[in-house]
Formats: structure tokens, sequence, C-alpha cells
């Protein structure tokens, strides 16, 4: 019995967000709104995601000693994440600085601070955390030596979900043990580097695969997503909705597939749940404040795959079936 269902090691942020009518090109000044500081970074967002989703979650991170940091220790407790593998000091808390077009696009700068101080040490440190973990999910918003750690530190058994995010040539190590890699055009494109050949998000895929990885997962925004193992390729289809804000849409897609996949919940399924989840989060601003509950992931955009587990007697709220309406059976 593991403790946890999901185990996400990566960055925390502290988001500077100002909406603008167009994003600057090089040299250029543009005025944009107020300031607002949300929590942020993509660890600390897919690990809010997950828990919104009835996840047990815990979070192994680094923050600094000061207003950010307890800004995001605040954050992931109201949300139910276990936060006794976020280490405090060391440097600044990492700060994200975001604009956003009045499409939803964003443009993100990020000065990793704290982040950059998570190391080997520290993931040998949290063995017991990786012990009790199903799945352990991770970015590269963190040294990638760190990465190739929590690799080593994976328990018997347990599933490990990369989103190298931002990307960067990955160990054949990593790549092995990436069960799904996930990842969208772009990253799929610095990773596979010269061996990038073929126009289709397929073609990617297939490539990608045959780098190691169990299995891989490209998103594709607006045309949904794709999932490739050794039974094939297959499509995922996207869910219309009226995007208002992409910021952290990726993270609520990669924690909700997680989560689904550690479940038990089949690739495709699992990538299908995921695509609502990140649905529903764009349709509000914000990154951790976006993510929704299993809920209002159903409320919005359906009810989750046919071979998805419940808990007994309770739907995806958590609330008993009797007396709900729009349950699915």
């Amino acid at each position: 019995m593991y403790d946890y269902d999901l185990l996400v090691v990566g960055s925390a942020n502290a988001d500077l967000v100002i909406g603008v009518e167009r994003r600057p090109g090089a040299g250029e000044t543009v005025l944009g709104s107020d300031l607002a500081v949300h929590p942020g970074g993509k660890g600390a967002n897919q690990a809010v995601a997950a828990a919104r989703l009835g996840a047990r979650t815990a979070l192994l991170a680094r923050v600094g000693d000061d207003a950010h940091g307890r800004l995001l220790l605040d954050s992931q407790r109201a949300a139910g994440v276990d936060t006794v593998g976020v280490l405090v000091g060391g440097a600044p808390t990492g700060v994200a600085l975001i604009t956003v077009d009045p499409s939803g696009d964003n443009s993100i700068v990020v000065s990793p601070g704290a982040n950059g101080r998570l190391a080997p040490d520290d993931i040998r440190a949290a063995a017991s955390l990786f012990q009790a973990s199903r799945v352990v999910s991770a970015q590269l918003e963190i040294p990638l030596e760190t990465v190739v750690e929590v690799v080593r530190s994976l328990a018997d058994g347990s599933r490990f979900v990369l989103n190298p995010s931002p990307p960067q040539p990955l160990p054949t190590e990593v790549l092995a043990a990436c069960d799904p890699l996930i990842v969208n055009e772009h990253e799929a494109k610095v990773i596979l580097g010269d061996s990038a050949v073929g126009e289709t998000p397929e073609d990617w895929a297939r490539i990608l695969l045959a780098k190691g990885p169990r299995s891989v997962v490209v998103t594709l925004g607006a045309q949904g997503a794709l999932v490739a193992s050794a039974d094939g390729v297959t499509r995922v289809p996207s869910v219309r909705v009226d995007a208002v804000d992409t910021t952290g849409a990726g993270d609520a897609f990669t924690a909700a597939l997680a989560f689904r996949l550690g479940a038990g919940s089949s690739p495709v399924d699992a990538a299908a749940y995921a695509a609502r989840v990140g649905a529903a989060a764009v349709t509000k601003e914000g990154a951790q404040e976006s993510f929704p509950t299993a809920a209002e992931v159903e409320a919005a955009c359906g009810a989750p795959p046919r071979d998805t587990p419940r808990p007994p007697g309770r739907g995806w709220d958590g609330a008993p079936r009797e007396g709900r309406r729009g349950g699915s059976e």
C-alpha cells in the first residue's frame, strides 16, 4: 500500500503575471496591467493540480526563507499537498515572469533561485518518500543531475513521469525510465535534435519512443494529444473551451495523466481525462487558481473514461452518488 498516489519532484516559483495587449518584440517596451503575484512553478503546480483531483500528493522541492516561499507553502497546504519534502533556504525562492496576451497565450522567463539548489543529496535524503509513492513526476526546472538521482531513487514497481520543460537533451538513463515522456511540439524537437525527421506528431512520437521511453505522450494544444507505446500511436481529441489563460495548463495535464495512470487507467483513457483537466484549467486566469476539482472537470468537460476506478459508492467529487445530478456510472 502506497502512502502517496503521486510524488512531484520539481520547481516552486512565485509567478509574477502581467496582462498585455501583445507580447513585446526584441528591444520593445509595452504597457501592461497591474502586477499579480501567484504561487507557481511546474513542480508546485503539478502537486496542487493532482491534489485538487483527489490524489494523495507530496511535493519534494526547495523554496527560499522569504515571503514568496511562505506563499508557496501556504498554497500547497491549502490544496492538501503534503509538504514534508519541501526544503527551505539556500537561495531566494524562484520567480517566473509571465506575460499573458488577450488570446490567453503566454511567454515566461524563469529565475530558478532555490530550485537550482535542489541537489542529488536532497533526493537521497528523501528515500522514504520515494518508497511510499506509486508514481513520481518530475520536470526540468531543477538541475538535470537531480532528475537523474530521482530516477535512481525510484521504488520497485513505481512509475516515472517526466515533462522535460524547459527542454534539453536527456541521458539514456532518464529516457529509459519515462513512462510516459510528456512533450509538446517544441520540447519534442529539442529532445530529438538531429533525429527530428518527419512532419507529423506521430513521426516525432515514434522516433522519441525509439530513444528508450516506455511510452510517449505528445500534447498538441487545440488538436488534442497522442499516446505512443509498443501498442501503437493513438490520437486523443481535444475539448473545445473558451481559453482565458493557458498558464499552467500543461502542468494540469501532466498531473492528471500521472494520477490516472497510477490509479490503473489505460494510457489513452488517462490522456483523455488529462485533456479534459487541461481544458477546464484554461477557462480561468492564473495557474494554481485555475486548476479544477474532479467534480468541476466532469461538470465542464464530461465524465471520466469508463475504465477509470472510483472509490466504491462515490463520485469523482468524493460525494455519495445518491442525489447527485449528471453523475456517470
